[in-house]
């Protein structure tokens, strides 16, 4: 009889025990992730201005006026990329957070990294400079092929 009896005492505490491990598996997992899971910025914007938490403007999609660099508009001559589909990548494109330059910095001095397709099917990068109602297209990066060309 001692068998059965240690083994209805088992029984009686086993969902004690599963309490208990159920409250040590989530102390251990808050200690790994203190701030809970946090969702990941949006990739895609698609309305015409966005502000950030300061209150400054964030990358309007929809200037009164687009500018290019010349460099940029060497690099889009070299690739056959045309105004039109810099324009489509800056209305439609997803932002690139990891390559954007944003952090702390005044308003005309962030760049966000567009991407998305041209019409041809390249994979390209755009680096926009935005500036209160203007966007300057800073460069054009093709992210599928090594373009031999010539822009300082």
């Amino acid at each position: 009889m001692p068998a059965r009896s240690a083994s209805k005492k088992a029984s009686r505490y086993a969902p004690v025990v599963a309490v208990v491990l159920l409250l040590l598996a989530w102390v251990v997992v808050k200690q790994c992730n203190p701030g809970g899971t946090e969702p990941l910025p949006r990739q895609r914007t698609t309305t015409t201005e966005r502000r950030s938490a300061d209150g400054q403007q964030g990358l309007n999609r929809r200037p009164q006026r687009i500018n290019y660099s010349k460099h940029a508009r060497c690099r889009m001559q070299c690739r056959r990329i045309s105004q039109a589909e810099v324009e489509d990548i800056l209305r439609n494109g997803s932002i690139n957070y990891r390559k954007s330059e944003l952090g702390d910095r005044p308003e005309c001095r962030r760049k966000y990294a567009l991407e998305g397709p041209t019409n041809d099917g390249q994979r390209v990068r755009i680096i926009f400079a935005p500036c209160r109602d203007e966007v300057t297209v800073v460069t054009v990066i093709d992210l599928g092929r090594d373009w031999a060309c010539d822009c300082q």
